[in-house]
């Protein structure tokens, strides 16, 4: 039987192995090839979510679902391992040796014979060479990394609220590790604060600064801050360029500056970081920006192992160069899409925007693609639709542009119409995976569970 290999569960890669397994998998009428997923973790969580499990807001076991039993129910197989290198002469590719958390040996490092390769392993931070920055900040590019913020803040809250009660110096509180972890305590005074700086002023920065002021407040109200929390917890926003969400338009830039305004975030915009040290962001000036917390969210590349691919093309991103047919540049059998792939734009003389509405395109695209590879029809070209942008900004608004033939163009959208058409691109990722009555009974049943937990985790 045919073998096709998806290396990477994010958006995209999911979706695709999950309908490749319903047609053609174990569980298909008539099974026509074997499908895997290889990726390093045993879940999945939707990445835009990320920001609300750093706030708090989300509790990701919740959320998470477990590769291998997806693979259960969808009729292919899941391998747990990290992409380590590639032998497209023998269509062949190496997976690392897999460690438990102590770092005892769980399965050897293995090769994975393939017919054909989609490669669909996503992105990570870029923090772009600014001395510090991975030392001294936080990116939020795994669950892992956005649950130490959430425990950081927590944490700093509670030193924050214990400072203010016993009128204490910050050498009476024991010091965290700031080289590990990034954070540091706030110099004690007549107002402590818990100081947060996020550098970054796209779609990630933006939405954590917005769910951060809402973690304030509910932190305080369950008496984990017993300050107040618009006055003594800061965020401050840092972008290096002229204004807010720079890939979006001015309009949208200006409503989310605005908006942040009003609860009471400070937005630098023209601001570029030049360092980032233990105690703050050190700007081109000289001076220091105090931070206790710092999350870097000022941009993405992609995994390194991409350039490392038996001869497979990448750009200055490390993205694979593909073709219009989602097919890479140096061999056919093997395609990539979603963050990690360079397409062509059709008609626009620019590349795919790095986005989840991209990567399910993208997965629907090569569904059909490789079922006509199967039947022997050629391939057709994947043309991108740029539905528009949403930004949440937490529980207090939305804010986005809708396009497309139904609107005849481009409508600006705000408040409560944009805060549902966010929360519905969650849940259209569910129904992709799961079906429209499986997404109904999960929305119920996360409602239910809010109904009777606090807003945000507190512990």
């Amino acid at each position: 039987m045919r073998r096709i290999i998806v290396v990477g569960g994010g958006a995209g890669g999911l979706e695709l192995v999950t309908r490749l397994g319903d047609r053609l998998g174990a569980r298909a009428r008539q099974p026509r090839a074997e499908i895997v997923l290889v990726d390093r973790d045993p879940t999945h969580i939707w990445k835009p979510l990320l920001h609300e499990v750093a706030a708090g807001s989300m509790d990701p076991f919740t959320h998470q679902l477990e590769y291998a039993a997806q693979a259960r129910w969808h009729g292919f197989e899941f391998q747990q391992g990290e992409l380590i290198g590639l032998d497209r002469a023998n269509r062949v590719i190496r997976i690392g040796a897999l460690t438990d958390e102590d770092g005892a040996a769980l399965l050897p490092a293995r090769e994975l014979r393939y017919d054909t390769l989609v490669i669909a392993i996503g992105s990570t931070t870029h923090f772009f060479g600014v001395p510090g920055a991975e030392d001294h900040a936080i990116a939020l590019d795994t669950p892992e990394q956005a649950e130490r913020f959430r425990r950081r803040m927590i944490s700093q809250c509670i030193r924050a609220q214990y400072r203010r009660a016993s009128g204490a110096a910050d050498d009476d509180v024991a010091r965290p590790d700031v080289a590990r972890d990034g954070a540091s305590i706030a110099p004690s005074g007549e107002h402590p604060k818990v100081r947060v700086a996020i550098i970054g002023g796209g779609a990630t920065g933006v939405e954590l600064s917005a769910e951060l002021r809402n973690t304030a407040q509910v932190l305080a109200a369950y008496g984990l801050h017993d300050v107040d929390p618009a006055y003594d917890v800061s965020i401050t926003l840092v972008e290096a360029g002229p204004r807010l969400l720079p890939a979006l338009s001015e309009r949208l830039s200006e409503e989310t500056r605005k908006l942040l305004t009003k609860l009471g975030v400070t937005v630098m915009t023209g601001a570029r970081v030049e360092a980032v040290e233990a105690g703050g962001l050190r700007l081109p000036d000289g001076d220091l920006l105090p931070a206790d917390l710092i999350v870097w969210a000022a941009g993405i590349k992609a995994p390194a192992i991409l350039g490392q691919l038996d001869g497979l093309a990448t750009n200055r991103l490390g993205q694979l160069l593909v073709r219009e047919s989602l097919q890479t540049e140096a061999d056919d059998a093997i395609f990539a899409l979603g963050d990690c792939a360079s397409c062509p734009w059709a008609g626009t003389g620019k590349t795919v925007p790095p986005r989840a509405q991209a990567a399910h395109q993208q997965a629907s695209f090569l569904f059909e693609a490789l079922l006509r590879q199967m039947d022997g029809k050629p391939l057709q070209t994947f043309s991108y639709r740029d539905l528009g942008s949403l930004v949440s900004l937490g529980r207090f608004s939305a804010v986005g542009s809708l396009m497309g033939g139904l609107i005849g163009g481009s409508m600006f959208v705000e408040g409560m119409f944009a805060r549902l058409m966010y929360s519905s691109l969650y849940r259209l990722h569910i129904v992709a995976l799961h079906g429209f009555a499986r997404m109904a009974l999960d929305t119920v049943a996360h409602w239910l569970r809010r109904s009777t937990m606090p807003r945000v985790k507190l512990h």
